[in-house]
């Protein structure tokens, strides 16, 4: 069976707009100084999340927000917010009330029904302040309860990238939380103070080199509610140290076990094999996803899974910084990776400085795409006679050609893709459900993109919701394979990614020309296995685990 017989064509040019303020995304990100930035935490930005936390089969977002060095009087901080979504494809502001305005330096997020009632939960980390658990009530409203789980670690100052995941697929999730990097104003040096204080000749905030490494734990999920700190025992800390931002959780040895991988900025990234008796051994070297194919380190920031070649074994996509190239690691089986950036012709543009995004398939051929937040770190540089390296930039859109190539169609994709903003988190979503993925971006200092795919196109799609029973309600890990029109694709539910940053755990696949699907399969955490066959396209489907199709429209 052939995995990629396409690309096949649209019926109109790709087109996204920005929706956001028709949709009432009004809210603006606060994050440090708009023209300079003295500290290393100005820099980084925040994630977003696509979190359908009313059950209503409507993706929400909640938006995470900064500071400033300033700080703000009593009640004027800005906050997180959370939009509710209307169904009629506008969102409404519901911050108020919901339990999650919380003030501070926001950095990232991740979804998962940690307790297994049926709505999902919001883990939120934050640089210089406790981390926070939210737990859904169910009602609209939140609960911090970061204490009562056993999650306020007085050891980690800056957490980073998080995901839930069941890493002993014992069906209740656990929690890896990434260390970024310790610091604040009494211990950082200032801009221009030395050699990791200067860029291009321009003196710059410091870091992360020359800093102390921060510190990522593995909490695991101990049921009514708590979490113990397994970090130690597990083997996660006894690898190197690490600037820990993107994470990312998938199976990459289909052996049903998820494993980890860990975007470490200005150093080797990690890759921890899941041993499958609740330890991890570190191997990125050996794997092939530490450094470059010349042996560099490289500024990992976003990083995403996705079977871009149809072998049916996850790829990993990573970010980095300017005068680089994104990473695109093929999975060669059996645990090892090449590295694919040049072949995949995804390495012509140095100029860029990118965050989040990753694979999404945006017209429904079945062949995922790449979409990359791009915006830099050093507004200073612009004034200083360095116009190669602007503080706003373009977000890229990559075409997969279904050949192992990839296409830039940035400059054609739409007034979308022509604003110069800072972006930093990424989610991707199909927040009016027409069947057609979006993309939802938070911008530093500035309001967020709602990018509305309106692209017209002649192929069909599949989404799936999953509920766990045996595992996990949310069914992260499960692995998703769809037969259709002589191809297989797969996917996971995942928890967290992209960069600090949450997309909707509804999978989505396209179809290409292929009307009717031969066959679903879910393979569960638990292990169990459930079978569909001869589903039309073009519906979004809920899979129940040991029952089946529960739900089609």
């Amino acid at each position: 069976m052939s995995s990629h017989l396409g690309p096949f064509p649209a019926s109109g040019p790709t087109q996204f707009v920005d929706a956001a303020l028709q949709a009432g995304l009004t809210m603006v990100n606060v994050n440090g100084g708009e023209k300079a930035k003295k500290y290393i935490w100005e820099s980084t930005g925040s994630g977003i999340a696509a979190i359908d936390y009313d059950r209503d089969s409507h993706p929400d977002l909640f938006i995470l927000n900064g500071s400033t060095l300033e700080g703000f009087p009593a009640g004027a901080a800005p906050t997180n917010h959370l939009y509710h979504n209307n169904r009629d494809g506008t969102f409404t502001d519901v911050t108020a009330g919901s339990g999650l305005g919380r003030s501070g330096w926001a950095q990232g997020v991740c979804a998962g029904d940690y307790d297994n009632d049926g709505y999902d939960d919001l883990f939120v980390t934050y640089y210089g302040a406790s981390n926070s658990l939210y737990h859904n009530n169910g009602d609209g409203t939140f609960t911090d309860v970061t204490k009562a789980a056993g999650l306020d670690d007085p050891q980690q100052d800056w957490g980073s990238g998080c995901s839930f995941f069941d890493y002993d697929r014992d069906g209740k999730l656990d929690l890896f939380v990434g260390g970024y990097v310790t610091a604040n104003e009494k211990t950082a040096p200032l801009p221009g103070s030395g050699p990791n204080c200067e860029f291009k000749g321009v003196a710059v905030y410091c870091g992360p080199r020359g800093l102390p490494f921060g510190r990522s734990f593995l909490y695991h999920n101990e049921g009514q509610g708590k979490f113990a700190d397994v970090s130690e025992r597990s083997g996660i800390r006894k690898a190197a140290g690490c600037y820990a931002l993107g994470v990312l959780t998938a199976d990459f040895l289909n052996r049903g076990w998820p494993d980890l991988y860990v975007a470490c900025d200005s150093m080797a990234s990690l890759l921890f094999q899941n041993n499958m008796d609740g330890t991890f051994t570190e191997r990125g070297v050996e794997a092939g996803v530490a450094y470059t194919e010349d042996g560099l380190e490289q500024a990992g920031m976003g990083v995403s899974a996705g079977d871009y070649d149809g072998d049916g074994l996850l790829d990993i996509f990573k970010t980095n910084f300017d005068q680089d190239v994104p990473d695109l690691y093929r999975n060669d089986g059996g645990g090892t990776f090449g590295f694919r950036t040049f072949d995949a012709k995804l390495g012509f543009n140095l100029q860029r400085l990118s965050w989040g995004g990753g694979f999404f398939d945006f017209d429904n051929d079945g062949c995922p795409d790449l979409f990359i937040a791009n915006g830099h770190v050093y507004p200073e540089l612009e004034s200083h006679g360095h116009p190669e390296s602007p503080y706003r930039q373009q977000n890229a859109l990559y075409r997969n050609l279904c050949n192992g190539t990839f296409e830039d169609l940035t400059a054609v994709a739409g007034p979308g893709f022509n604003l110069r903003r800072s972006s930093r988190g990424v989610a991707f979503l199909d927040y009016d459900n027409d069947g057609r993925i979006d993309v939802a971006v938070n911008d530093q200092n500035d309001s967020p993109l709602l990018l509305h795919n309106l692209g017209s196109f002649l192929n069909h799609w599949l989404t799936v919701r999953l509920e766990g029973t045996r595992s996990n309600r949310d069914g992260i890990g499960a692995r998703v394979q769809v037969v259709a029109g002589g191809r297989m694709q797969i996917d996971e539910v995942r928890s967290g990614g992209s960069y600090l940053s949450q997309d909707d755990l509804r999978v989505h696949f396209g179809l290409g020309p292929a009307t009717r699907i031969d066959r679903l399969e879910i393979r569960w955490p638990s292990g169990a296995i459930d079978k569909c066959e001869g589903l039309e396209a073009d519906k979004f489907l809920t899979v129940e685990e040991g029952k089946g199709l529960v739900k089609q429209p």
